[in-house]
């Protein structure tokens, strides 16, 4: 069993407090995904489940056991860092073993698991090669077959494809997933890309200056985000976040100088309207219309199977995203043009900033 339990987790670098009474349950199997800007404390818990940075108070359970007091080594976990840290003087194979050797396990033991580790992560023509003579894929991957070879409780992985190109990270996050298929072990992987979160995560937790704004599936923080920091973390293009005020008499919500009026769907979202001030409105969730907000396109990105648009409207501070799937190509800069949202996908956020459900 590799449930992980954090109690309580606090953590003070002097007089700051970075973690403030963090709370969290990873289930057994899970690939549990830290997603959050930087500085918001994501690595820094990350490195207390490791045993790599002592907590100020709390407690840490894997498997059920406290491991506080536990090094590194007796934890069951095993650690992918950004920077791969290899020996650069081993080959792959003697990189990939070289935690079983201090474990004293035999030459026949640790070749019969480095090279079954490197079938499974398409090593094993790379093994006599040194870490110089490797692309930052391949290197990544070797990283991660070091890590297996343990067979650890719980695997850590912290923001292990940030150093690599877009297109191979997506080809990773595409490998990082068949392994989590595969070997069925506890992952918990720190990252600030919301796209590897969405598309990896079991489950991800949302973290904002030390603590977690929100825990879920990943639909279910895009589609019910508890927060507009959530919100506006998730997704991209970002949410759209319009001020506005209800006109409740005569069932229209008043935009700066533009009235988006009532249709059928309105009467069911009435009662959210009444106790928010912001509408939360994703760039899919607008079309071009005859009426609506008026604004003016500042810019578009094509990005061949979309095109993004953004408006600019005199009476908010940021443009307006709005993601486009059919041909924009009528369109130009400068252009006035007209949006509705779809009432249907509307997030109502109250003063706080948080969810009206």
């Amino acid at each position: 069993m590799a449930h992980i339990e954090l109690k309580n987790i606090s953590k003070n670098f002097g007089e700051t407090v970075v973690i403030p009474q963090l709370n969290l349950q990873v289930q057994d199997g899970e690939f549990m995904v830290f997603v959050g800007p930087s500085g918001c404390g994501k690595s820094t818990m990350l490195r207390m489940i490791a045993g790599l940075e002592t907590m100020t108070s709390g407690d840490i359970l894997i498997g059920g056991d406290i491991v506080n007091q536990k090094s590194p080594s007796d934890r069951g976990v095993a650690m992918v860092f950004q920077s791969y840290a290899l020996y650069p003087h081993m080959t792959v194979e003697e990189n990939m073993g070289f935690s079983l050797r201090m474990a004293g396990l035999s030459k026949g033991a640790i070749s019969e698991l480095v090279l079954s580790t490197a079938e499974k992560l398409r090593l094993t023509p790379l093994l006599k090669r040194y870490p110089k003579q490797l692309s930052g894929g391949q290197r990544q991957r070797v990283a991660i077959g070091r890590a297996i070879v343990r067979r650890p409780k719980v695997f850590l992985f912290d923001e292990p494809l940030s150093n690599l190109d877009a297109a191979l990270r997506v080809q990773m996050r595409i490998e990082l997933a068949k392994l989590h298929a595969d070997l069925k072990t506890t992952m918990i992987y720190v990252t600030h890309d919301q796209t590897e979160a969405m598309t990896l995560g079991s489950r991800i937790a949302v973290f904002n200056q030390g603590r977690i704004e929100q825990v879920g599936r990943p639909m279910e923080l895009y589609a019910s985000p508890a927060n507009t920091f959530v919100a506006q973390f998730l997704g991209t293009p970002k949410i759209n976040l319009l001020p506005y005020t209800l006109d409740a008499s005569l069932d229209v919500i008043q935009i700066g100088a533009d009235v988006l009026a009532a249709n059928a769907h309105f009467a069911v979202i009435k009662h959210k309207l009444m106790q928010g001030s912001t509408l939360g409105v994703r760039p899919e969730n607008l079309t071009i219309a005859d009426t609506g907000l008026k604004g003016v396109i500042e810019f578009m990105e094509n990005l061949g199977d979309a095109t993004i648009v953004y408006v600019r409207m005199p009476h908010l501070p940021e443009l307006l995203t709005v993601k486009l799937t059919h041909d924009a190509g009528a369109m130009s800069m400068g252009q006035t043009i007209h949006l509705s949202p779809d009432l249907k996908k509307l997030l109502v956020f109250d003063a706080q900033g948080c969810l009206v459900h």
